[in-house]
């Protein structure tokens, strides 16, 4: 008798597909990525820029990576460059906060940081994926020392309002027990011959042994209490000398609560590429990075001029500016070239003479709201107490998440958390909080995962509010799918003698490897153009 549905081989998709309904989102991201859909970034080195015409002239606005690194390769080429910073420092969106530090926000209100001496936060990019391979180069480059940052770390804690009767579990409880209901399920299918028409008979056999292998599950393929689960969620007595020291096994949660949790989102966020080991961060802070980069051009940048015009014609371009370190005093400067890095929101508003399309793309792409809360405590309880060196707890209150420091493991003193990192609805109710009432609401959230240490350890505290930025109005662009397909190439071509640079020029946005290949881009569609050939 034949089959009246003949088995055909399942395509990628298909498979892709199936393995995501079976097995989640984290399963079918690292699916993807052993099939080869993840990608790094597209940095192979910088751009050979030769022949250059001398005498011709570049003007930066911005000296933030972008700006700085146009300037650098620019210079390196033969050019004659001169850089425009509206703050009264360099590094733009690359910016630590210290003790002593002062926060002043639109609307005026002023926070004087109080941090001990060693101690700091990253109210803007704070981690660097390894494979933002053009950010790397340029630290090593430039002398920058880097360490790991520890993203990932089992022993954090994640916590729904509504699962678990609002108590905060350990991640490694529940991926535990979530990898381990999930591969008893996934076993006792393949037993069943119901994925028979997606893998082979080899193939089932594989697949049976991985994920046993995977959950942790007895000879019968199932998930539960004893000694397989225990070396992966942890014991309940944990395993000691003597003639005392054989450990407790503890119990795994109920299924049913597991996966109602929602907890395993975070579960898979870990998975996705720019979150994957390992990361690093500056040592000292991620403002290390911003000097790196002005200790090779610190001698073409003139702080405090707040551009308001930028005029171009097919002569040159002509930029006037206010420069507030002279009393606000106008000013014009004249080059052949621009390279413009500044903030889409900000530069939406000045008077640019560029074509339509490009005026329609700098008026097309957001920027996202971010507020980051910096807390010190007095003490690192949360390594003393909780053996949490490093990492990120996630919660489904406002503040979202709380980070670890991943240096100073084991000092003595006062410690920094990052108490909060909110995006969209939830930074722009914290930004429209004053100051103190921000650490209020980061305190009474933080304290459900902290509760015998937060407020009991608590020091000071700093808010950063990007969208009450004056420099920037917002932390970075939010492109959509139908304005990439609408604006991009247009944001990103030059316009005349005018190229614009910045992470909102590339498809790395809200990461500093976005601003450097972007400006890599700018510059060697600058140098095309001086040569006549582009």
């Amino acid at each position: 008798m034949t089959n009246a549905h003949p088995r055909t081989v399942p395509t990628r998709r298909q498979l892709l597909t199936r393995i995501g309904i079976l097995a989640g989102s984290g399963a079918l991201y690292q699916a993807m990525t052993a099939m080869g859909h993840a990608q790094g970034t597209d940095f192979t080195a910088p751009p050979v820029l030769s022949g250059v015409k001398p005498g011709t002239r570049v003007l930066v606005l911005g000296a933030g990576l972008a700006g700085m690194l146009s300037a650098y390769e620019l210079r390196k080429a033969g050019y004659h460059v001169q850089v425009l910073e509206f703050q009264n420092r360099s590094g733009g969106r690359n910016i630590s906060l210290r003790g002593g530090d002062t926060v002043t926000e639109l609307g005026g209100a002023t926070q004087k940081v109080g941090f001990a001496p060693g101690n700091y936060i990253n109210p803007g990019p704070w981690r660097i994926p390894y494979h933002h391979q053009g950010l790397l180069h340029y630290c090593r480059e430039f002398g920058v020392a880097l360490e790991p940052f520890i993203e990932l770390n089992h022993n954090t804690w994640l916590h729904s309002s509504e699962a678990f009767g609002g108590r905060p579990v350990r991640y490694r409880e529940l991926s535990a027990d979530f990898n381990g209901f999930t591969a008893e399920l996934l076993a006792k299918a393949i037993d069943q011959h119901r994925l028979d028409d997606a893998v082979s008979a080899e193939e089932r056999e594989y697949l049976r042994t991985a994920m046993q292998e995977w959950g942790r599950l007895d000879a019968g393929l199932s998930y539960g209490k004893g000694a397989l689960s225990s070396g992966m969620r942890g014991y309940d007595r944990a395993p000691g000398g003597g003639p005392d020291g054989a450990p407790t096994f503890s119990t795994p949660f109920a299924r049913k609560d597991v996966m109602r949790s929602g907890l395993w989102t975070w579960l898979a966020f870990h998975q996705r590429m720019d979150m994957q080991t390992t990361m690093f961060q500056p040592v000292g802070g991620m403002d290390m990075i911003g000097k790196g980069f002005n200790r090779q051009v610190h001698d073409l940048i003139t702080l405090n001029c707040k551009v308001t015009a930028i005029h171009q014609d097919d002569r040159g371009v002509r930029v006037t500016y206010n420069d507030m370190g002279h009393g606000g005093v106008v000013r014009e400067a004249q080059a052949d070239y621009c390279v413009c890095t500044i903030p889409l929101p900000v530069l939406s508003q000045l008077d640019v003479q560029v074509g339509a399309a490009l005026r329609a793309a700098i008026m097309a792409v957001p920027y996202v709201s971010s507020v980051k809360m910096g807390l010190e405590f007095r003490r690192r309880f949360w390594e003393e107490d909780e053996q949490i060196y490093g990492g990120i707890s996630f919660t489904d209150q406002q503040i979202n998440q709380i980070s670890y420091p991943s240096n100073g493991f084991f000092s003595r003193g006062p410690g920094v958390l990052l108490g909060g990192y909110m995006f969209g609805p939830a930074a722009y109710d914290f930004a429209g909080m004053t100051p103190a009432e921000r650490l209020e609401h980061a305190l009474a959230q933080g304290e459900v995962l902290h509760p015998k240490q937060y407020r009991k350890e608590f020091s000071n505290g700093v808010s950063f509010a990007w969208s009450r930025v004056p420099w920037s109005l917002g932390c970075c662009s939010m492109w959509n799918e139908q304005a990439r397909k609408t604006h991009y190439k247009a944001l990103c071509a030059m316009d005349n003698r005018v190229v614009l640079a910045g992470e909102h020029a590339s498809y790395v946005g809200c990461w500093q490897e976005g601003a450097i290949l972007s400006a890599l881009a700018a510059i060697t569609q600058l140098h095309k153009r001086a040569q006549g050939v582009g």
